[in-house]
């Protein structure tokens, strides 16, 4: 891993690119077909390919490295911009100008998965490409602190917001049509979750005149319902009846997502291969903060904070079937153990 870190490292810095070692790269694209099919890049085009990558990354790199800074993540990270970051955003910008009008990408992914990373790396690049890219998470389109509050005294079972139903789907349906058509200027919803001891409200919207990439993420953005007889046999921690009803619940309540999720042009999944690992991801972060003196969550109050979401939509029950799926997803990005994406393919 070392010498390759290094090799883009100097390549990036402006090294003369000697034919052998740029008929390295070639040779190393191609040898991962998954990855080449997604990115749509064969013997015909892979010298084009790797030439266009190797002057953009000579472009991002100086506002990389200080991006990495800002993220603490390993300098090693230039692999991951290499292979995955730098194809996506190309292939973004493509979509854009084939489209001639803004483009929504869907990012759905658990905690720990890297949206926020993905994000902010992917806005850096479509930058120095010329477009304007646009962040916004399902978070932001969260019902107001008071009605949540009334949801919750209909329905006890909202302890913490985040499931179906505690969101504002028609003003999510409104901003995304409006960036699509270019309408401007589009008023875009935030939301502050340290308001009301955590429980979070709306802030003032930010104002834009207008986003070229629309970055939509979120811990369920896509995911579709499923059949009701799945919870049958559903899987742990889903085990008592009161368990199951409140997972059909929710189950039912993603329909109203439907229209919601019509506005994404294309959708990329984070996908853990292991989904038990989001628990103890929690639990590191919270345990991390604890140990510096900030308010964090106990070991026990991690467990049933976490297990309260699989309760709602399990990650067996709502991603396996997703990401077999090539007509809701585009991109799947494999994240393993040490939140790192090991693998990049298009469902079949």
């Amino acid at each position: 891993m070392e010498s390759k870190v290094k090799m883009l490292e100097n390549l990036a810095l402006g090294q003369k690119s000697p034919l052998d070692l740029l008929k390295q790269l070639e040779i190393e694209i191609l040898q991962d077909p998954d990855r080449s099919k997604v990115f749509e890049i064969n013997q015909l085009n892979v010298s084009e390919a790797v030439q266009n990558r190797l002057n953009l990354l000579r472009s991002v790199y100086p506002d990389f490295l200080q991006c990495l800074e800002t993220l603490k993540i390993d300098r090693a990270s230039i692999e991951t911009l290499w292979d995955l970051w730098l194809p996506l955003a190309l292939q973004l910008a493509d979509l854009h100008r084939q489209l001639g009008r803004p483009v929504v990408q869907g990012i759905l992914g658990s905690q720990g998965t890297g949206k926020t990373t993905l994000g902010l790396i992917l806005s850096l690049i479509l930058r120095h490409l010329g477009y304007r890219c646009l962040s916004i998470s399902i978070d932001d389109l969260y019902k107001t602190y008071a009605d949540r509050m009334f949801l919750r005294s209909q329905d006890p079972r909202l302890i913490w917001r985040g499931p179906p139903g505690t969101h504002d789907i028609d003003l999510g349906i409104e901003v995304l049509d409006r960036l699509k058509q270019g309408r401007s200027p589009v008023l875009i919803p935030r939301f502050d979750k340290s308001l009301h001891q955590g429980v979070g409200d709306r802030i003032a919207p930010e104002s834009i005149e207008a986003a070229d990439i629309i970055l939509f993420e979120g811990w369920f953005v896509g995911v579709r319902p499923i059949p009701v007889e799945t919870f049958t046999t559903a899987p742990p921690p889903i085990i008592t009846t009161a368990d199951r009803d409140f997972s059909i619940d929710m189950n039912t309540k993603l329909h109203d997502y439907l229209p919601l999720w019509s506005r994404l042009d294309r959708l990329i999944v984070l996908y853990i291969q292991d989904y038990t690992c989001s628990k103890r991801w929690r639990l590191e972060a919270e345990q991390k903060m604890a140990s510096i003196g900030k308010s964090a969550m106990t070991d026990l109050e991690v467990e049933q904070f976490v297990e309260y979401f699989w309760r709602s939509l399990h990650p067996e029950l709502f991603l396996t079937p997703i990401i077999q799926n090539s007509e809701l997803v585009d991109l799947v990005i494999s994240i393993d153990a040490n939140h790192l994406p090991n693998k990049v393919y298009k469902p079949n």
